[in-house]
């Protein structure tokens, strides 16, 4: 089936689970139950609309979908399956439509469904989307928050702890651009929280950072972010940081070679 014909069919399942729903609530489904049965059966159909959507790249249409899923899902409490269809939609918003402000949105509710239904990892990895989101747009005190808070649930757990480091670095980096001071505070703060973290690279790295910058270095900065990427390579998220903090030292040219 091509996409045209696809669209056909998600457009009428779309109407047909907008039927189910309306006669769902009718006086006369209410009297002769089966009502709870027929939303689930919409909820289904909806999603499945949803998919044919996709498919045929009809964004908009394919997250009217998964929006009248989640509504009916809420309305019965079913809310990591409606935090599940959050996030296929923030992901839309994200890989399609480009707009990260609607996807951050998304992602934030799946996130409080969740942390609700006390499914802390699965938060939590919605909370890290937002955080690196917020980071890029400059909104530096939710990404921290949101980095200090994931970093404090999981820097107890043993099998989650080693990834604690990565979240104080990267609210350290946060810290950094908005302030020198604050980043040093932050830092000793995160040390005595967490121990491990003053013998990481990552606070190493950090405390370089410090120095070049309070010496206005731009060279020692370099060879500090160099020597530290031979051995664990550098993501664009962090590359993009450090050269916003970088650019704060006087006459630097922005770049990091």
């Amino acid at each position: 089936m091509d996409n045209t014909g696809k669209e056909k069919e998600a457009i009428q399942l779309m109407a047909d689970a907008d039927k189910k729903v309306k006669s769902s609530g009718s006086f006369l489904g209410g009297m002769f139950g089966g009502g709870h049965h027929k939303v689930e059966e919409a909820c289904e159909m909806y999603c499945r609309a949803a998919n044919m959507f996709k498919m045929a790249k009809n964004w908009s249409e394919a997250i009217k979908c998964l929006n009248a899923a989640v509504d009916i899902y809420t309305d019965m409490g079913r809310f990591t399956i409606a935090a599940k269809h959050h996030i296929s939609i923030a992901e839309i918003y994200e890989a399609e439509l480009v707009d990260i402000e609607k996807a951050i949105a998304h992602y934030e509710q799946a996130a409080d469904y969740y942390k609700g239904e006390e499914s802390n990892s699965s938060a939590n990895k919605c909370l890290l989307k937002v955080g690196a989101y917020c980071a890029q747009l400059e909104q530096y005190q939710k990404a921290i928050e949101i980095y200090e808070q994931v970093g404090a649930n999981t820097m107890d757990n043993p099998l989650l702890k080693y990834s604690a480091k990565e979240y104080f670095f990267k609210a350290s980096l946060c810290h950094f651009i908005v302030d020198e001071l604050n980043a040093k505070i932050a830092i000793e703060k995160y040390e005595e929280m967490f121990p491990a973290f003053s013998d990481s690279r990552e606070c190493k790295l950090l405390k370089k950072l410090l120095e070049a910058h309070e010496e206005q270095n731009s060279e020692a900065f370099t060879e500090a972010v160099k020597e530290f990427d031979s051995i664990s390579r550098l993501d664009q998220w962090h590359t993009t940081l450090l050269l916003r903090i970088k650019k704060t030292i006087q006459g630097d040219e922005g770049d990091l070679k």
